[in-house]
């Protein structure tokens, strides 16, 4: 918790070291993908029919499963229609503006000395290509864990112990790893798109580079994804509060609610980039420390050869 806290510290003092070129990262790159993404979460709640189908056919997917009907799976459901829906349609944002973002803060936070448009493009494919395989991350993740819930609730089918106790304590259990795999994949995640931008080999690589170096540091990982996760999630409810309630209330948007629909946005938008030079900073912190571990290795090693020569003299 100290270590994700002084990582937390030292992201705070680099944004307000370069307040200018990150909050104009965020006005230009990242502002539409956030808007896209605080929208995209609008919709469904003012077009019923396209949050319906996608529910319909999840439910109709747990019931062929076999899970048992409770309020863990329908709010699964809910949350894992919300969440299709929002990738979709904001996936072509997410495939441009906000790469092309997190490689100006990369660049910017990390010390990529090259300059201009063009370092961005040449850093677009990497990260692109880790992007797609962040998503297969995370639907494998969702499809592992919904695996390990089908397999528990037949075995509890076929040992004829499926009764409401044990319904719900599995139900909770559910809710627990779920959360815990779910935070692991978003920290890798993150963690992936800074790798594959400072080597500039995207895909499976970085994921593998990025599971080897959280080995023994997983609890700061997710310690420091929770910050802005838990800032995005009240954000885009002040955005449902003081912007979609209103119009569902009036049918119109009024002068004062568009301009605090910019100012959501744009505060999401911080956000993002403040999340993005976190993972800058964490990395750095992983690499400073495996560095000196090799360091010390390679001290001891040259020490230990020493002593051998002066023994054999």
């Amino acid at each position: 918790m100290a270590k994700a806290m002084k990582i937390v510290r030292r992201s705070l003092h680099a944004f307000s070291r370069s307040y200018q070129a990150f909050a104009a990262v965020a006005a230009l790159l990242v502002f539409p993908a956030s808007a896209a993404t605080l929208l995209a979460q609008s919709l469904p709640s003012l077009s019923s029919p396209i949050l319906r189908s996608i529910s319909s056919r999840l439910a109709f997917l747990f019931e062929a499963a076999g899970f048992p009907p409770s309020q863990f799976f329908s709010l699964l459901n809910s949350k894992l229609s919300q969440s299709i829906f929002t990738f979709v349609s904001t996936l072509p944002f997410a495939l441009t503006f906000s790469l092309l973002a997190k490689a100006s803060v990369l660049r910017t936070t990390y010390g990529i000395r090259r300059r201009g448009a063009a370092s961005l493009l040449r850093l677009y494919p990497s990260l692109a290509l880790t992007h797609l395989f962040n998503s297969w991350l995370v639907l494998s993740a969702n499809a592992a864990v919904l695996s390990l819930l089908f397999l528990a609730f037949n075995v509890l089918d076929a040992l004829h112990l499926s009764s409401s106790g044990s319904v719900l304590v599995l139900s909770a259990s559910g809710v627990i790893l779920y959360s815990f795999v779910l935070a692991n994949a978003v920290a890798t995640c993150n963690l992936s798109v800074v790798i594959s931008a400072i080597d500039g080999r995207g895909g499976y690589h970085s994921i593998l580079k990025t599971l080897v170096l959280l080995r023994g540091r997983t609890a700061t990982a997710i310690t420091l994804t929770l910050p802005a996760s838990l800032g995005m999630a009240a954000i885009e409810a002040l955005f449902q509060y003081r912007v979609v309630r209103p119009y569902r209330l009036t049918a119109r948007f009024h002068p004062s609610a568009i301009w605090e629909a910019f100012s959501i946005g744009y505060v999401h938008s911080l956000l993002v980039v403040l999340d993005t030079i976190m993972a800058c900073v964490f990395l750095r912190s992983c690499r400073s420390t495996v560095w000196s571990r090799w360091s010390n290795y390679d001290h001891d090693v040259d020490v230990a050869s020493e002593e051998k020569i002066a023994l054999r003299v």
